[in-house]
């Protein structure tokens, strides 16, 4: 078995040198038939240990490969943990990166990049499935980082498009002051629990509970408050929580085939996987749990609103992303860790689907992304159309749809948890609900029905994808509309997670949530259709049918009389203002004020050119003195010997 694991995060990675160090010489199939048999490989592989774990009861492995150093005492290691929740990233990121990978071949079919692209989503594929595997904080940080360096090259892909190199350093830089908070946490736990290893850590948490820590100002934290906080803070930043949000709609500049692996089932996902995985640490904090909900709950709604506003068909994806990260966000707040996590699959599979989506419409109409120049899609790529409706449903939550059980549960998770903040986040997620039906079907109805708006040339070329566009389209499909049903009870309340999520007796909503599933999914779903959630749902269906398909003016109304809020979501809350001309402008400001004043005026002015300037003077003051006539010295060494012997007169 342990040969089996190292297997699959090392396939990618040596499909990753193959491409990237021989593309040249294997050619452009050569390059995606290696990089796709290295990522299916590694997908079979994963298929097997989540059967021995899920079927067959393989117990918990956790070992070291090698020790990586060894200095005063602490031991950083090289290691895997393999249990249910290992077991279930593995099979949902090789899964999504092999549909990536598929689809890449279509989509960047005519790009000179080819052979890179193929190269970087290998060793993006490898660098998750090191930080899912992990069984320590060192390995953590070092996959946390990897796909931080990754989506960097990816998101710049295009390099010679100033829009993309902008979003790519955004990224990098945004996702540096997350990883800030990470590093301190990382670090506090070395500090009081003398151990990176996960198990070490787990069984110091009774013994950190009692402790505190000095932050600012003298004031007492709670340890476990403390790092949890600065660990989230790193959750933050890598699963785009306001405010560290701002990187992913601008990602969007990037392929949409990473943008899919980014936002579906990668990068996006590594925080809330860390915080699930971290779980004995976060329920010893009510308070970092409070900190986590409030969060979730703000990102839920508020970047669900900036959806409704855009017209690039990806960045409405996008902002949907944030909402269900948001979602996310609120179930890990709650404690309730494995709905989270459950939620964080169904998502992964749905939001992949309408990502590639999205980007077959673009390979139709020539990379045109703008929906206003839309409309009618429907007739002209059907199978696109079909799977992108399968998608939306899943992704409103509608009944027996896989993101339907993830988003119900979380829900009613969160109405049931005691703790500051929950008030707030109920309303959240009730609301996010119509946000997401409506600015769902507005995609829907703007891309695929209505009237045509698309120009003549455009719509004489718009046709169905090939196949190795529309056959990823139809796998993700699938699960999309399936995998919910199927694994909601034994993920959630047959005790398949337990090995890897712990919770309080106290916190532990989900158990409080079992009682809904006596009759089954079935009956769960049949029921759904008579629920509040059902309800608002329909509610924002309805006013995207009604504004979308039949009065397409009307939403040109809305926007002029409610122009002030419009502004404000069109702009985005203003985040980009802040830290750009706030922040950033400040920041720049304050330099080149001290550069001209402190650095030109003071230093090269005062001090370095002030003092030449003065020896200068000086100098040119004493050459007047050495005029060379023997008589001006005589003269001069007179008065000086008349003074001395004036000075002696008079102090007698």
């Amino acid at each position: 078995m342990q040969t089996i694991l190292l297997l699959i995060p090392l396939l990618p990675l040596a499909g990753c040198l193959v491409a990237g160090l021989f593309g040249g010489f294997i050619g452009r199939a050569g390059a995606h038939w290696v990089t796709i048999l290295a990522v299916a490989a590694s997908f079979g592989l994963s298929g097997f240990v989540a059967w021995e774990v899920f079927f067959n009861d393989l117990p918990v492995l956790n070992y070291t490969l090698y020790t990586w150093a060894v200095t005063d005492g602490f031991r950083f290691e090289i290691g895997f943990l393999v249990d249910s929740l290992t077991a279930l990233m593995m099979v949902v990121v090789t899964f999504v990166s092999l549909m990536v990978h598929i689809y890449t071949v279509g989509y960047m079919h005519d790009d000179p990049g080819y052979q890179r692209f193929f190269a970087y989503i290998n060793l993006f594929t490898f660098a998750m499935l090191m930080l899912v595997m992990a069984n320590n904080f060192l390995q953590l940080f070092f996959g946390w980082e990897a796909v931080g360096v990754v989506s960097y090259l990816l998101i710049g892909f295009w390099f010679k498009k100033e829009s993309a190199v902008r979003a790519n350093l955004k990224a990098f830089l945004v996702n540096r002051a997350g990883d800030f908070g990470l590093l301190l946490g990382v670090a506090a736990v070395l500090m009081y629990a003398g151990s990176l290893d996960y198990s070490s850590v787990f069984a110091a948490v009774p013994a950190m509970e009692e402790q505190t820590i000095r932050v600012f100002g003298g004031l007492e934290w709670s340890v476990m408050t403390f790092i949890c906080i600065c660990l989230f803070i790193g959750a933050m930043g890598k699963s785009a929580q306001v405010p560290l949000h701002v990187w992913l709609p601008d990602s969007m500049e990037g392929p949409t085939p990473i943008s899919a692996l980014i936002h579906a089932a990668t990068m996006v996902t590594a925080g809330i996987f860390m915080v699930a995985r971290l779980s004995p640490m976060f329920e010893a904090s009510v308070t970092a749990l409070s900190f986590i909900l409030i969060i979730g709950a703000i990102t839920a709604l508020f970047m669900g609103l900036v959806g409704i506003v855009q017209t690039d068909i990806k960045r409405v994806v996008a902002y949907s992303t944030l909402s269900q990260l948001g979602y996310m966000t609120v179930a890990l707040g709650a404690s309730a860790y494995s709905v989270a996590i459950f939620h964080l699959m169904t998502h992964a599979f749905f939001k992949a689907l309408l990502f590639l989506a999205a980007g077959s419409v673009i390979i139709a109409l020539h990379h045109k992304q703008d929906m206003r120049e839309m409309g009618g899609l429907a007739r002209y790529l059907p199978i696109t159309a079909a799977t992108a409706w399968l998608g939306s449903l899943a992704l409103i939550g509608f009944p027996f749809f896989s993101g339907f059980y993830s988003k119900d549960l979380i829900i009613e998770a969160v109405k049931l948890a005691d703790r500051p903040g929950a008030a707030f986040a109920t309303f959240a997620v009730y609301a996010g609900v119509v946000i997401t039906a409506l600015y769902s079907f507005r995609l829907l109805y703007l891309t695929f029905h209505g009237q045509s708006r698309m120009d003549d040339e455009t719509r004489a070329h718009a046709h169905e994808s090939p196949w190795v566009v529309t056959i990823p389209l139809i796998l993700l499909a699938i699960p999309s509309v399936l995998i919910g049903y199927f694994t909601v009870v034994p993920l959630l309340f047959g005790g398949a997670l337990a090995d890897a999520i712990f919770v309080r007796e106290a916190h532990d909503v989900v158990a409080q949530l079992a009682y809904k599933f006596d009759d089954g999914p079935f009956a769960f779903a049949l029921h759904g259709f008579v629920t509040p959630v059902f309800w608002l749902a329909m509610l924002g269906v309805g006013l995207a049918t009604w504004i979308y398909l039949f009065n397409l003016g009307l939403a040109e109304s809305v926007k002029q009389k409610a122009l002030p809020l419009w502004k404000i979501l069109d702009n985005k809350y203003g985040f980009d203002d802040l830290y750009l001309k706030g922040i950033a402008g400040g920041a720049r400001k304050l330099a080149g004020g001290l550069s001209n004043r402190g650095d030109g005026m003071i230093i090269d002015g005062w001090l370095v050119n002030g003092t030449a300037s003065l020896v200068g003077r000086l100098s040119g003051a004493m050459r007047t003195l050495q005029s060379g006539f023997l008589f001006h010295y005589a003269f001069a060494m007179i008065i000086g010997l008349v003074a001395i012997v004036a000075s002696f007169v008079l102090l007698r």
